[in-house]
């Protein structure tokens, strides 16, 4: 049996914390994420879903979380913004930021 993927709004509407990652293809500090969040989804496994949305492609979403720059973190657990930030964050300070918001 094929295991579904679940849509979006299932993702952040349930009980683990979704980290989107909104980024554009052009956006240099954008490409410098991409290893930092592999290595927050590495540290914390099943805890956390990671999630990457272009900005540029998905203009709704970008309106709907108030994106004003790339890279942009949200932080998302049962439908509701937990935490919010623009710019690049190690991957040390990003999992603090998470597990301060898991407990």
């Amino acid at each position: 049996m094929e295991k579904t993927k679940p849509s979006f709004n299932d993702l952040i509407n349930g009980d683990k914390p979704v980290l989107i990652d909104f980024y554009t293809d052009w956006c240099q500090p954008c490409k410098m994420m991409n290893p930092i969040l592999k290595e927050v989804k590495s540290s914390m496994g099943d805890r956390i879903n990671v999630v990457k949305i272009n900005a540029e492609t998905n203009p709704d979403a970008a309106i709907r979380y108030q994106v004003r720059g790339v890279p942009t973190l949200v932080l998302i657990r049962e439908g509701k913004v937990i935490w919010q930030q623009s710019g690049v964050i190690q991957a040390p300070a990003l999992t603090g930021i998470i597990e301060q918001h898991l407990s």
